[in-house]
């Protein structure tokens, strides 16, 4: 195991988080000129939930802040070889969301026509045009689907690679091997953050930790309410030129909205998912079986042609979830300096982009290019002050 070099004495910010969410605030601070930024990842980049996510990239939410940071995250994706400069691998076949639920369509169907007001170009189609689309996805019981065109998928990784070569490129340090044990406060200021290659002083702390978010915040008396919660992918096995027909290269992300199971091509295979509803919170990151039953059955009800397909790959990763299924995104009310991005519940990495930008504004005084003053985490110190997110997979 290589020895990580040593943490500097002190940092102007320091960034706690090497995934996409922590590589991209340390571009956009460093970008901007903000002077000793350092990032600290107790493992490798991109280690955690970023490496271990679908790649799904999408506009499509029910909450206009949603939809106002993914629509600039799919800005940025699209220019990612430029800006920052590396190549992501970028597929746009479109998200198709299928609905089967009648309480689900006018969620739907209004989601769409947020969706349009604030310029992202999602439509309604019907099953039919949905069956085009996923030939090989059962539409019989399907009422209504959205689309939109732009949606897509890429490569987690090397998302984060760019962002963080970018910022060292701006002058930023990046170690990777460090753990951050610890935020020091005094007369509520940020003062240091212990590691397990020393202490560095610091005014500044940003808690992009994903699902370790909670422990590392309540350090400095913060309460982030956040849960780890597994979640599990499958990858088959190479399709045979008849399946290939039926789910072919251009076939869009497909999700069906009840029971969340979702499915996109992945090079000559297939890679799918779905939530699991008697998975118990906590950091599970073993790959279990338990949930087989569940998703084969979803798989049987909405693709059946993936009945006969073997399975090559599986993982296991962690959605960061609050209770309200939305993000926490500002500073610390009782912590100067203390600020933080978290609890993304599964629609992070997309949103990896535009909340960077955000975290940059909100350190630099100014105000933020997507106003984020809802995902606030004293939003649920106030009764009914949650901000439901409808459309999550």
């Amino acid at each position: 195991m290589t020895t990580p070099r040593p943490v500097p004495d002190r940092a102007e910010v320091v960034v706690v988080g090497g995934g996409v969410m922590g590589a991209s605030i340390a571009f956009h601070l460093a970008e901007a000129g903000v002077t000793d930024v350092l990032l600290l990842e107790r493992d490798q980049l991109a280690a955690g939930s970023t490496s271990r996510c679908a790649g799904g990239v999408r506009a499509q939410f029910s909450d206009p802040v949603n939809v106002a940071l993914g629509a600039r995250g799919l800005d940025a994706f699209e220019r990612f070889a430029v800006r920052p400069g590396q190549e992501i691998d970028l597929h746009q076949p479109g998200y198709l969301f299928l609905v089967t639920d009648p309480d689900d369509v006018p969620v739907f169907t209004e989601s769409v026509a947020l969706q349009n007001r604030m310029g992202v170009a999602s439509q309604v189609l019907t099953a039919e045009q949905a069956a085009a689309l996923s030939p090989g996805v059962v539409t019989d019981d399907v009422l209504m689907a959205t689309f939109h065109h732009r949606d897509g998928y890429c490569s987690p990784e090397s998302v984060v690679l760019g962002y963080a070569t970018g910022a060292r490129g701006h002058g930023a340090t990046v170690r990777t091997g460090v753990e951050v044990t610890g935020i020091e406060v005094s007369g509520g200021d940020v003062t240091a953050v212990r590691t397990s290659a020393g202490t560095v002083a610091t005014s500044t702390v940003v808690v992009a930790s994903g699902a370790w978010a909670q422990p590392l915040a309540a350090t400095a008396g913060v309460h982030l309410p956040v849960t780890p919660l597994r979640r599990q992918i499958l990858v088959t096995e190479p399709l045979d030129a008849a399946t290939e027909a039926l789910l072919p290269p251009t076939m869009p992300m497909t999700i069906d909205a009840t029971s969340t199971f979702y499915l996109h091509r992945e090079g000559p295979a297939v890679l799918l998912g779905m939530s699991y509803a008697a998975e118990e919170p906590g950091v599970r990151l073993g790959y279990s079986e338990a949930w087989l039953p569940d998703l084969m059955e979803a798989v049987e009800h909405r693709c059946p042609t993936l009945g006969e397909v073997g399975m090559a790959q599986h993982w296991a990763g962690l959605y960061e979830v609050t209770p309200d299924h939305n993000a926490l995104i500002g500073e610390a009310a009782g912590v100067s300096r203390l600020l933080y991005a978290t609890g993304f519940s599964g629609h992070g990495f997309l949103q990896g982009p535009a909340v960077g930008e955000v975290v940059r504004d909100l350190y630099l005084g100014r105000e933020p290019v997507v106003d984020v003053s809802s995902m606030s985490a004293e939003r649920f110190a106030v009764a009914g002050g949650g901000r439901p997110e409808r459309n999550i997979v």
